[in-house]
């Protein structure tokens, strides 16, 4: 199937325009005449620029359109006419075009979750099969506000995680620049001062800091390359199977942050399969969905086992059991919403408990990682203003001894 965008004049002489998706022109002409419509042009729909970069389209402007189309819905305007308003006014330009996109999309035919469908980086699998279960359901504006509520719940947890490594991050950083600038033009003036003084030898910590700044006043390209090409190779390797699955469950596995990670999934799990139960999505569909936005693979592995074993008959506890990727504790709430028949308010009862032990995961590595970073920092910078300042100490001390 191909995408056209059509011209035709109504029998009130008004033109109208529009996407259809058809296997050649003249299909799109035959179908716009049983519509009472006169056909003035029909051609290929261009296809979107992609820009390697990015969408340019922020989850925020994704949640607030959500959220604008559900009050839109649920007060009956027309689905066009909602798509064309949040298109005019969208701040984003980009994705004021995505929307017009989608609209047109509507109108030549497709339903809406389809014409979502066509744009995958801004438009998840969880946001489209959602949008299909309202449409199937007649429920559209309580699936959408269901989804704003999950998506500013999911940005929240993300911006939580994303904050806690902001400070370790910027202390490396920041004490990276400051050791390289000591290295290479403070140094370098001390080493002088010394030779000029004639101060004999040199106590060992200072020798050891001049010829640490020795090398990397030599050797900076070569260690700069050297970063570069472990940068490449760490690229390379996550980007193959394998070895994306043997990062991911390192990860898991650190002592500080492998612990919050855990939570996070199962938080992430949780609010995410509660979601879409509540809203109608079949179990096996919803686990699909579970494992793609995991973002982790050794995550989405074990959803997929859990998956395979379901679609055989077994429970769900059971295989979830089996990966160890939950704690016991979750698994067997879930093997009880199973009995009840209450496994997404059960699921959302979860993730609201583990989004809270997150907050409280997060501020405890938080308050772990400061004083360990403050440490490190005043010993690295600190070591090395006393190692070059221990020889004008013994200068003075053989001075007063004179």
């Amino acid at each position: 199937m191909t995408a056209f965008v059509w011209e035709a004049r109504a029998r009130s002489g008004e033109v109208k325009k529009g996407v259809m998706e058809a296997e050649d022109p003249d299909a799109v002409e035959e179908r716009l005449k049983q519509q009472l419509l006169v056909p003035v042009s029909v051609h290929k729909q261009p296809r979107a620029l992609t820009l390697p970069f990015g969408t340019g389209v922020k989850t925020t402007d994704v949640v607030v359109f959500t959220r604008m189309f559900a009050t839109m819905i649920d007060a009956g305007l027309p689905i066009v006419q909602c798509l064309d308003i949040l298109a005019t006014q969208s701040e984003n330009k980009r994705f004021g075009k995505v929307l017009a996109g989608v609209k047109a999309s509507v109108e030549g035919g497709l339903t809406l979750s389809d014409a979502l469908g066509k744009y995958p980086k801004i438009f998840d699998d969880l946001f489209v099969n959602l949008v299909a279960a309202g449409e199937a359901g007649g429920i559209l504006d309580g699936i959408l506000e269901r989804l704003s509520i999950y998506m500013e719940k999911a940005m929240k947890l993300k911006r939580r995680v994303k904050g806690a490594m902001v400070y370790p991050i910027s202390i490396i950083g920041i004490a990276a620049l400051v050791v390289t600038i000591l290295l290479t033009k403070v140094i370098p003036v001390f080493e002088k001062m010394f030779k000029d003084f004639g101060g004999g030898k040199l106590p060992a910590p200072t020798r050891v800091v001049i010829e640490i700044s020795h090398a990397l006043a030599h050797y900076l390209p070569f260690i700069i390359g050297i970063l570069v090409a472990i940068g490449v190779a760490m690229k390379f390797i996550l980007s193959t199977p394998k070895g994306r699955l043997t990062f991911d469950g390192i990860l898991l596995k650190l002592p500080v942050l492998g612990p919050v990670l855990r939570k996070v999934v199962v938080a992430r799990f949780t609010r995410t399969m509660g979601t879409l139960l509540a809203s109608g999505v079949p179990i096996l569909d919803a686990l699909e969905i579970c494992a793609k936005t995991a973002g982790n693979t050794v995550v989405e592995a074990g959803i997929m086992y859990a998956r395979s074993q379901i679609s055989e008959g077994k429970d769900m506890a059971t295989p979830l059991m089996e990966t160890a990727l939950m704690p016991p504790m979750v698994v067997q709430m879930i093997g009880v919403g199973e009995q009840t028949g209450a496994l997404d308010a059960m699921l959302s009862k979860i993730a609201d408990f583990y989004e809270e032990e997150v907050d409280v995961a997060v501020a405890a590595m938080t308050s772990l990682i400061e004083p360990l970073m403050m440490v490190f920092l005043g010993a690295v910078v600190g070591g090395m203003v006393i190692a070059m300042y221990l020889p004008i100490f013994e200068m003075a001390g053989n001075m007063k001894s004179a």
